[in-house]
């Protein structure tokens, strides 16, 4: 029988809310089983930005890295928002060992292929490294894993924390028995984003495409949805899209099925 194993992925509206940290915090400490973080923080690194004169670069949501922004990023994901969480896991004892794609060549990728728009150094995931996130989860730590790859010739590349941790989750399937869960400022996905109260408790990716093409799911929610479809494909056991007070509730949020 596999050992179970979640990986947690947060937003930065976790991150940057105090009462929803206190609830990952409290969820985190009383959850069984091996887990991986998975973290963003794109609204930490746009104010970091801001702040000292750069203005962030979005196209429908998704950022251009160029170099400045490259070194922004590398400095607030890495660095501020890891280690912060890291030393907030630490205080609850769970034993967190910060992580970027490069540390231990845990993720390999490449620098997306230029089609209609030139994302710069944003980076599309070739290989995870399971063996290795694995060894460490068996040693009782926690790995929290920042939104940063690198491509194996010394370039680091931002990536998207959704795929992040959906491919993580893809990887670990063979060895343990894994469950994957964004956690979400909103209670699941919603048939009506008025309503905060419209949960859709279980979710196929035909009827994700049917709610997309008639407007109810918004634009925003359609990568999760993609990465947590593509995860169960993988081999992933469960997928589910939950509220941060609600991440380790059987009864909670969205259920993801194909």
């Amino acid at each position: 029988m596999k050992n179970q194993l979640t990986v947690y992925k947060i937003g930065g509206k976790i991150i940057d809310n105090s009462a929803h940290m206190k609830a990952f915090l409290f969820g985190i400490k009383q959850s069984k089983g091996h887990k991986i973080i998975v973290h963003g923080g794109g609204n930490t690194a746009s104010k970091v930005m801001n702040q000292i004169g750069l203005k962030p670069k979005m196209i429908d949501g998704r950022r251009i890295t160029d170099a400045a922004a490259l070194e922004i990023v590398t400095m607030v994901y890495g660095g501020l928002i890891n280690k912060r969480l890291v030393a907030q896991l630490q205080s609850i004892g769970v034993n967190a060992i910060g992580l970027s794609g490069a540390d231990g060549n845990i993720i390999r990728a490449h620098k997306r292929e230029v089609r209609e728009i030139d994302y710069e150094w944003v980076g599309d995931i070739d290989e995870v490294n399971g063996k290795a996130l694995g060894a460490m989860c068996k040693n009782e730590n926690v790995p929290v894993i920042c939104p940063l790859t690198h491509d194996g010739n010394g370039h680091m590349l931002n990536t998207n924390a959704d795929t992040i941790a959906s491919q993580v989750a893809i990887a670990l399937a063979q060895e343990f028995d894994i469950e994957l869960v964004f956690c979400f400022e909103l209670r699941g996905v919603l048939s009506n984003y008025d309503d905060k109260q419209s949960v859709i408790p279980k979710i196929s990716r035909k009827d994700a495409t049917q709610m997309h093409n008639k407007g109810i799911i918004s634009e925003g929610m359609i990568p999760k949805l993609k990465n947590g479809f593509d995860a169960l494909e993988g081999g992933v056991r469960n997928v589910f899209i939950r509220h941060i007070e609600d991440i380790n509730d059987i009864n909670a949020g969205t259920t993801l099925g194909l």
